[in-house]
């Protein structure tokens, strides 16, 4: 039958046709991923073959891990996996020899380890929590082949952690040679697109603010919020950017730069906003006049044809091509509205907090300049980023899951003599210390896990007992092992359900266990694919029998934390410079959870200006012979009696309004700015104990 017929009976054949091609345009990237992650393990299976290595699908198993959707991020993984391979095939080495031929102990030491890299874990991001989890494992993964069937550990720790670890580097390796070979990577190109879109739409919404007085500064707060979600979203991508430039590793700080800009201008922004609601509508017009004529004409114009939004702001495409000159309007618009002359503390505030906001842009084009091979600003290498931790209860209380889920395991195999309990107890800490980073989401994602690794036992136990009797080539075994590995590696690779298929991607070549000399052992491999499906199911439910903090909880804790620091910040200058106060809140404002509303986001930025202005007036009261009355004002901020504060800060600016400079006038500007914070978050600031 034609289309013409087709169409003459009502069939929508032009639809039909359009969404068959948007099918296969989309399938087509998942199923290309699904082949590189076939051909990764078949060729870490045939070198590990060729070798003669005593357990080879260790090789596959690493291969189909370190597979990821995107080059930086196999690549970077792959690194991480190497290091966590090595520190816990010495962890594991040094246990043993700690406890030779004692069995009690070596178990004790193994979950005290597990719970150790729980715990750093979930201190670190990314890929290196990653590697800090895979050190936790590895030991569980060499000792289930030394511990035997009941016994302690039989001595063999150090030849079974050189095989393992050469294993499990093959797989690295065969797996970055794929990669590499059929894909060029493309992260520091859609990073480049993810800073130019959140700079672009930060800088039009700013503009938009000041141009357009009465602005719903309910909706802004909320716009506001996603943007700082974009900015915190922006951390895994840089990581994937830098497994694919060594270039981009190496000029780490100005990336990170750039993200702490982006979160300066989000500050300014809402500081700007806070005013403007302050002021009655003809005399805020009044004074944005003056700072919009500082703001260059290329950040107001109207966005590009397919730009982002509708909002006023320079297009991201245009941010793309002239990074550099974009960043020097910006420079050149700084120094302009610090020069904006201005008569009392409302003009200069604003003046000054657009300043604040398009230097943050500046350096976030500086690092969009690196991102396009312009040339990028070098930074300091002593603004490297130091660890800070948010919060250290989330961290124990993984840590101590960790530990009561494999010293559950262990005791279960010590009990029952169960002879696949040791496989139990490798499979238990995978699962629990993997997933513990993933604070609120992990039991869904454990169980996920569990439901992938149950399905990939049905179908390694077709493939091991249907398949592959009576093919015995390589090619052959890899056809067949491929009936499985596309498809879940095509699944990994798209939105729906990813961690059960990513279990069924990881799973199936150790539940398959490949050797040189192949065994249908249907009693054996059962009873090792229950040993991993049970021991993924202890890991679930440890997950609900000490579930993790909930969301709510972890932001208050958050939000009392930032209090305190902020109150120790006003007893002393234990942070001397604005840098070091606001790494340390960028800290804990991208540990919010998603879950937790705008209004949490909101107070951690407030805090942040009270502390940076906190910063700047130290040091102009001290030049100016002020100091007592402002750690006077200081002393009923750590009290929490904000009307105290205010008062006390009136009494501050009276004896700074008797002074001539522009200091004096832009301390005042800073103390106008404080008071309206301390104002529209009161309650915030007067919770909690005082100290």
């Amino acid at each position: 039958m034609t289309e013409a017929e087709l169409s003459a009976r009502g069939w929508p054949v032009a639809s039909t046709a359009a969404w068959l091609t948007d099918a296969l345009r989309a399938a087509g990237p998942p199923l290309l991923f699904g082949l590189r992650l076939w051909a990764s393990v078949c060729l870490a299976l045939y070198v590990a073959f060729w070798l003669e290595l005593p357990n080879a699908y260790w090789a596959g198993t690493s291969a189909a891990i370190v597979c990821q959707p995107h080059l930086g991020a196999s690549l970077r993984k792959g690194w991480y996996r190497m290091i966590g391979t090595v520190v816990g095939a010495v962890a594991a080495v040094v246990l043993t020899a700690c406890f030779p031929q004692d069995r009690a102990p070596f178990l004790v030491g193994l979950a005290l380890w597990g719970a150790g890299c729980a715990f750093v874990s979930t201190l670190l991001k990314n890929f290196a929590a990653y590697s800090a989890a895979l050190a936790g494992y590895t030991v569980a993964i060499i000792a289930n082949d030394q511990l035997g069937a009941t016994g302690g550990p039989n001595g063999q720790a150090f030849m079974l952690a050189v095989y393992r670890a050469s294993e499990i580097c093959i797989g690295i390796v065969c797996a970055g040679i794929v990669l590499a070979g059929t894909d060029f990577g493309q992260a520091h190109r859609r990073l480049g697109a993810l800073f130019a879109a959140i700079s672009s739409e930060i800088t039009g919404r700013f503009v938009a603010t000041l141009a357009v007085v009465g602005t719903n500064f309910d909706e802004t707060q909320k716009v506001r919020r996603e943007l700082v979600r974009r900015v915190i979203a922006l951390d895994p991508v840089i990581d994937e950017a830098f497994g694919e430039s060594s270039q981009l590793r190496y000029h780490s700080p100005v990336l990170q730069t750039a993200v702490y800009g982006l979160f300066a201008a989000l500050a300014s922004w809402r500081a700007v906003a806070v005013h403007l609601r302050s002021l009655v509508p003809d005399r805020a017009r009044l004074e944005t006049k003056a700072v919009l004529q500082g703001v260059p004409e290329e950040l107001r114009s109207p966005p590009e044809q397919g730009d982002r939004g509708p909002e006023p702001g320079a297009g991201p495409s245009r941010w793309i091509a002239d990074p550099v000159g974009l960043r020097r309007i910006c420079e050149g618009a700084v120094r302009r509205l610090i020069a904006l002359p201005a008569s009392t503390p409302s003009p200069r505030l604003l003046a000054d907090q657009t300043a604040e906001a398009l230097a943050g842009i500046s350096r976030a084009l500086n690092g969009l300049a690196l991102l396009v091979e312009d040339p990028a600003r070098p930074v300091p290498w002593g603004s490297r980023i130091r660890l800070r931790v948010p919060d250290w209860l989330p961290a124990l209380v993984n840590a101590g899951r960790a530990f009561v889920a494999i010293g559950a395991a262990e005791l279960f195999w010590i009990v029952t003599e169960w002879p696949n309990g040791a496989l139990a107890i490798t499979f238990a800490a995978i699962a629990v210390i993997l997933f513990a980073p993933r604070a609120d989401q992990a039991y869904a994602a454990v169980k996920g896990f569990m439901i992938g690794t149950t399905l990939t036992a049905v179908f390694a136990a077709v493939i091991a007992f249907a398949v592959l009797p009576n093919r015995e080539t390589f090619p052959a075994f890899s056809l067949a092992i491929g009936l499985v590995l596309v498809p879940a590696g095509a699944g990994v690779a798209q939105p729906w359900q990813t961690v059960m298929f990513m279990a069924m991607a990881f799973n199936f070549v150790p539940l398959l266990a490949p050797a040189n000399q192949q065994s249908y052992d249907t009693q054996q491999f059962y009873n090792s694919a229950s040993a991993l499906v049970i021991g993924v199911s202890v890991g679930a439910c440890s997950f609900r029998l000490i579930p993790p903090l909930s969301p709510a909880f972890r932001t208050r804790r958050l939000l009392a934390l930032t209090l305190r620091d902020l109150r120790r910040l006003a007893r002393s200058r234990i942070w001397q410079t604005p840098e070091d106060w606001e790494g340390r809140i960028y800290g804990r404002l991208s540990a919010v959870p998603d879950a937790a509303g705008p209004l949490p986001g909101a107070q951690m930025l407030a805090a942040l200006s009270v502390g940076t202005a906190i910063i700047q007036l130290r040091r102009i009261a001290r030049a100016m012979d002020l100091t007592s009355d402002l750690d006077a004002a200081l002393k009923a901020l750590r009290r929490g009696d904000i009307a105290l504060t205010k008062a006390r800060l009136d009494r501050l600016d009276g004896a700074l309004a008797a002074r001539l400079g522009s200091a004096a006038l832009r301390a005042r500007g800073s103390i106008l700015a404080m008071k309206e914070v301390l104002t529209q978050h009161a309650a915030y600031f007067e919770a909690g104990d005082s100290g």
